[in-house]
């Protein structure tokens, strides 16, 4: 008997080790109602094997090598945990239980450091808008759902087109370096009505960094810059949505979305498709039949790819096309040269992004391959109806039409190293090299008006992104860029550190530079309406770049109990612009007013922003910021000829703010209150005959503060996994809006501010996958 237990013993011994690999298969389960978690993402640490869970949570991964009994399970929304497998756990039905998390606190970012990081750990500062507080504020588009953040500001800057541009930090929207899923391809043009073209059904989610210490991604990221990652496919899942909204109780606007992503069992294939259409009539604010919202009328569709032949490579492709209509000025059917005034613009524009990704030597090494482009084509037409007859005839021989055509192209190579041992702790190095391609021109041969320009921008770049201990870490970086437009090689250097007392607060210290090269951005190329002409913009002939030093530093506070989490964020900023460009007055030719752009003596940008949030089980969330600024050139520059100099930057608020709070006591109903402040700012206004303000001044603002409301309830679809939900609301509710627009088509259409719409009532559908 003692012998055959000895031969049992060894045999299973023999058996154990030729058994050089093993297989598991189980499911991952959430600690909030045990919920499966579908397509989570298991890893086994130390090797390229690993597998995502199904759309029932399950998992299997097959070839395991023995030695290996560590695995890393992470998923969107939840902690990243390492469970060790004791060798008494059977291999078959495992459950890997991991922890959501609260308010989204620890979700993976990209945009800090141009790698994936929890938002914790970075050292840069990345705020989140999320699906779920579009939703919540009732976004259209791109431009509605970037006013809840603090430090952003979303102006309106044409009473007649409504071009929007985007500040941060007190910043004006050419600061600003917009990316789409961290591409730089909105140019010059895109920016000018890109932020209302992007329909918020096509974006997952925005990464937002203030402040210039976001210069690697490109010499536009002074101010700060906001990326927009698109749907990415997930899970099986489908929407389609109809909103209706009623603004101030006359002007319709319908939009109709609809959303699908296909992933196949195994989550190595995976697709996600969105449309969308909106139908916008023209609102006329004051009676005089020049609107003050023009006409829109969008269509827009396009999808996101992603294969993934093994573990350790990923091909990411993503494809989206926008057509746009948009006429403002008088409210005539006639064609837009036979009206008193009026813009009217066609924009169809194709973007898109191919992505490679390899990772190897254990996942410590990776390659990315990656390419950006788009191209717009633009037809457009500027006008105002002269009174002369000489005028009127030569008016109509050859009436004020233009096109645009633009094409923007990036591709660069991105190489990540990870050492795990460095010093103290453990280090990501990032190389990378990429090349920038922007061609504008643009044209309306009646007003000899001509902007073609190219733009070409070599860049290297170089990071070290160091934990020297659990609780420290330093970012340090530079970025060198040959720009056509600039004689030299200009380097820009940054550095970020973090530091982490206990696990509830982080204190960041940040400094970066940057440049502005001495071209034509977004809101040069807007031709506005003056007195009864048109006003352009040109170059200085001796223009140079703009350079930039930037810093930040904040402290980040929050405190979790088992059913809420609680905090708040105190950042101060602080830019240094050199040689600033401002726009001098040139006075009138034969078309109307003409301006220069040119470099200025220097300005000052600094404030202090505060954020509180709080959210109690989901039940109840508030998220609040409020930002406190000056920005202010070293000398008076001048803004309208004739007219005192000012050192304050127009259309620049001294505090703004917003507030969102979402109550969702079940989880079939919700409801939502949100606010957005803006106080008042400085705006040089042109006087006009008939437009009610004869005389040029300058006018300081009134403050306003946006109401809106939303309740909603989804009721399920008996024996599916649909639901329907119903939702309804109010935007600006006390109807806070401008009440001195100019009138008559000699109105000066930049002599707009306070919020986009007036109070607005909405009503919508939306079936979709739960």
């Amino acid at each position: 008997m003692k012998n055959l237990l000895l031969i049992i013993l060894s045999v299973s011994f023999i058996s154990f080790a030729k058994a050089q690999t093993y297989t598991i298969d189980g499911i991952v389960k959430s600690n909030k109602g045990g919920e499966a978690v579908p397509f989570a993402t298991i890893q086994v640490k130390g090797t390229a094997l690993g597998t995502a869970t199904d759309e029932q949570g399950k998992f299997i991964i097959k070839n395991i090598p023995a030695d290996k009994q560590t695995f890393i399970v992470s998923s969107v929304g939840y902690k990243t945990k390492e469970i060790n497998l004791d060798d008494s756990v059977q291999n078959n039905d495992i459950l890997f239980v991991i922890e959501a998390e609260q308010m989204n606190l620890n979700e993976v970012v990209v945009t800090g450091t141009r790698t994936a990081k929890r938002m914790t750990d970075s050292p840069v500062i990345v705020n989140l808008i999320n699906k779920k507080g579009l939703d919540q504020v009732v976004a259209v588009n791109l431009s509605e759902g970037l006013k809840y953040q603090s430090g952003l500001r979303v102006e309106t800057d044409c009473q007649t087109c409504n071009y929007t541009q985007l500040r941060i930090n007190g910043l004006q929207g050419g600061y600003s370096q917009i990316l789409i899923n961290s591409r730089p391809i909105f140019s010059p043009l895109t920016g000018l009505y890109g932020l209302e073209q992007i329909p918020v059904n096509m974006i997952e989610r925005i990464e937002v960094v203030r402040g210039g210490v976001s210069a690697l991604y490109g010499s536009g990221a002074i101010g700060g810059t906001v990326n927009v990652i698109t749907r990415t496919p997930k899970e099986n899942a489908f929407s389609v949505s109809n909103t209706f909204q009623l603004i101030k109780s006359e002007t319709a606007d319908n939009i109709i979305t609809a959303n699908a992503t296909v992933v196949d069992k195994e989550g190595k294939v995976g697709a996600s498709f969105f449309v969308n259409n909106r139908n916008r009539g023209m609102y006329d604010a004051n009676g005089d039949n020049f609107s003050e919202l023009p006409e829109l009328k969008d269509n827009s569709f396009g999808t996101n790819l992603f294969y993934q032949p093994t573990n350790n490579q990923k091909l990411s492709l993503s494809l989206s096309s926008i057509h746009e209509y948009r006429y403002g000025g008088e409210m005539v059917e006639e064609s837009a040269h036979l009206a008193q005034q009026s813009e009217e613009r066609t924009h169809d524009v194709l973007m898109g992004s191919l992505d490679y990704q390899i990772n190897f030597n254990e996942n410590k090494n990776s390659f990315v391959f990656y390419y950006g482009g788009q191209q717009t084509d633009r037809s457009h037409f500027t006008g105002v109806f002269p009174d002369d007859s000489t005028a009127i005839a030569d008016y109509l021989a050859d009436p004020p039409y233009g096109i645009s055509d633009v094409v923007t192209h990036q591709g660069g190579i991105q190489f990540n190293h990870k050492s795990e041992e460095f010093f103290s702790g453990d280090a990501i190095t990032t190389l990378g090299v990429e090349y920038v391609y922007d061609d504008v021109l643009d044209k309306i041969d009646s007003y000899n008006y001509l902007i073609d320009q190219t733009t070409t921008d070599l860049g290297l770049l170089l990071q070290h992104d160091w934990n020297i201990t659990n609780d420290l870490n330093l970012l340090s970086g530079a970025r060198l860029d040959k720009h056509n437009l600039v004689d030299d090689v200009i380097i820009s250097p940054r550095l970020s550190a973090l530091y982490k007392l206990k696990e509830n607060t982080q204190f960041r210290l940040g400094w970066g530079t940057g440049f502005r090269a001495p071209q034509a951005f977004d809101t040069d190329l807007h031709i506005a309406f003056a007195g009864g002409g048109i006003s352009r913009v040109s170059l200085a002939d001796e223009l140079v770049e703009e350079r930039s030093n930037s810093f930040t530093a904040s402290v980040n506070y929050d405190r979790a109990t088992a059913n809420s989490i609680m905090g708040f964020t105190l950042e101060g900023f602080y830019t240094k612009l050199d040689s600033a460009f401002y726009l001098f007055p040139l006075g009138e030719d034969e078309f109307g007013e003409r301006f220069e752009k040119r470099n200025g003596p220097g300005a000052t940008v600094q404030g202090i922003t505060i954020e509180a949030r709080a959210n109690f089980d989901y039940v109840f969330e508030v998220d609040a910021g409020f930002t406190v600024q000056s920005s202010l050139y070293e000398k008076p520059v001048e803004n309208i000829e004739g007219l005192p100099a000012r050192r304050t930057f127009m259309r620049t608020p001294g505090n703004y703010g917003y507030a969102t709070f979402i109550y969702t006591p079940t989880k079939y109903w919700s409801a939502s209150t949100n606010l957005v402040y803006t106080g008042s700012m400085e705006i040089a206004h042109f006087g006009g005959e008939g437009t009610g303000q004869a005389e040029d001044t300058y006018f300081t603002s009134p403050t306003f503060t946006e109401v809106g409301l939303r309740v909603g309830h989804t009721f399920k679809v008996p024996q599916s996994n649909l639901g329907l939900e119903l939702f309804g609301g109010v935007k600006n509710l006390f109807d806070a809006y401008q009440n001195d627009f100019d009138v008559s088509k000699n109105r000066d259409s930049n002599f707009i501010y306070g919020p986009a719409l007036p109070r607005t009532f909405f009503i919508g559908l939306e079936l979709k996958s739960l």
